[in-house]
């Protein structure tokens, strides 16, 4: 009787655990790939291109705008780039310790996005000019009415996206989707023309 019981316990875990090796290679796979397409777009630029140059792609809604910033997106907090690094080490590692409870597709998908993103800009902090630790980012997207980025940026704005849609419909990282409880219906008040009805 009592392994019964413990049995039954353990079945919503199963769904993730049989699902879980291949969430974590989808996962792999959406982050290598935004960091590999992040480093060698920004390695394209820099060979290519000179600091400032800007190239029309299809104007006037997309040109390829080369800068370096030692900030956030807008040039924001340009002075503290070291904060920058910390934070998008941290993100890194947080995503990380979160994998184990992977099993859904999608949240794989955004988690991928998210990480290899991050990485991407991490990098370039890490090992771009001036010196360790407080490099500067290479953006080169540039469009109308909006801060000039780069793919690393897509990915992770794309992750955000993802993640925030799903919380609103409710899907938990493991896959499982939140349901709420119907409502019970309010009983009648005593004396009321409903209870009459219903005797």
């Amino acid at each position: 009787m009592t392994d019964d019981l413990t049995d039954d316990a353990s079945l919503p875990e199963l769904p993730v655990r049989k699902w879980r090796p291949a969430m974590l290679w989808l996962f792999a796979g959406f982050a290598v790939f935004a960091y590999a397409f992040d480093q060698l777009t920004k390695l394209w630029v820099t060979s290519t291109m000179t600091e400032g140059e800007r190239i029309p792609v299809l104007p006037p809604l997309l040109h390829w705008y080369y800068i370096r910033n030692s900030g956030a997106a807008f040039s924001i907090g340009e002075n503290v780039t070291w904060i920058f690094t910390i934070v998008m080490a941290g993100v890194s590692v947080a995503i990380l310790f979160q994998l184990r409870r992977l099993g859904s597709a999608w949240w794989a998908l955004s988690l991928g996005l998210l990480l290899g993103g991050a990485l991407g800009n991490l990098t370039d902090r890490l090992f771009r000019e001036p010196s360790f630790a407080m490099g500067h980012v290479v953006d080169f997207i540039q469009v109308p009415n909006f801060a000039i980025f780069n793919i690393a940026d897509s990915a992770v704005v794309s992750g955000v996206v993802i993640i925030c849609l799903l919380t609103l419909r409710g899907v938990g990282m493991d896959g499982t989707r939140q349901v709420a409880a119907p409502k019970k219906p309010a009983k009648p008040a005593p004396g009321s023309s409903e209870e009459i009805v219903g005797e």
